[in-house]
């Protein structure tokens, strides 16, 4: 019997997706356990986890005070019993099969293995300035951190629950917890593979929760960016 994975959702207003989505993992993953964070969702995405989970073949929180992602991760795995434990955003039910190839690589003796669109067959087709800033910010990234990993930011992974015995994740934040998780992780010897990944072209920017504008987009370029120093300052000390 193949082991068992466990993927986080951490869901915030995903009525369009998360049906989906769950459907697309059930499909690809065997022996799935799914998590679901959800954090107070106003626009039916909690009816739609109800109805989906009326035999409660899911662990799913409803947190009603907190609007995190990486909070809601952190409460995600602490919920997760797995050998494997991995995390997608729920708009991207398009890469469900992915989490077979990522499962074929831990078994090939790596602990960590993350979808990346800097290497050889990855891609990046949403709109210039989102492309060209990722681009450029995980370039300035691993110089600074001095790190082999190509893409710091796409956070789609999988790992082996061990990792979790000498790496936490630092609850605080939007997207940026990983980036300083993979250091860490990387820093500690742990075994990280990057399989390719062409991020898809932005289909609803107006409604995405991590560059509805440019204002909101150079945020939380700026939140990245102290993110990065700050790993730095609590490695060396």
């Amino acid at each position: 019997m193949s082991l068992k994975t466990s993927i986080i959702l951490c869901t915030y207003n995903e009525a369009k997706h998360i049906e989906k989505t769950i459907t697309e993992l059930e499909k690809n993953i065997k022996n799935l356990e799914l998590v679901i964070v959800d954090d107070f969702s106003n626009d039916g995405t909690v009816e739609i986890i109800k109805k989906l989970n009326q035999n409660n073949k899911y662990k799913v929180v409803f947190r009603k005070k907190s609007r995190s992602l990486a909070s809601a991760f952190v409460r995600g795995i602490i919920e997760t019993t797995g050998e494997y434990i991995g995390w997608v955003d729920t708009n991207m039910s398009e890469l469900a099969p992915k989490f077979n190839e990522m499962i074929v690589e831990l078994e090939n003796e790596n602990d960590l293995i993350i979808l990346s669109r800097f290497i050889k067959g990855g891609g990046d087709e949403r709109i210039l300035i989102r492309s060209l800033g990722s681009k450029y910010f995980n370039f300035f990234s691993r110089m600074l951190l001095r790190i082999p990993i190509k893409d710091l930011t796409n956070s789609v992974f999988l790992m082996k629950r061990k990792v979790m015995d000498e790496v936490t994740f630092l609850g605080y934040g939007h997207g940026e917890f990983f980036m300083e998780f993979l250091y860490n992780a990387h820093k500690k010897g742990f075994k990280i593979k990057e399989i390719p990944h062409i991020q898809k072209k932005d289909e609803d920017l107006e409604n995405s929760k991590s560059a509805p504008n440019l204002l909101k987009f150079l945020y939380y370029g700026i939140m990245y960016v102290l993110r990065v120093f700050a790993s730095l300052i609590r490695r060396n000390n």
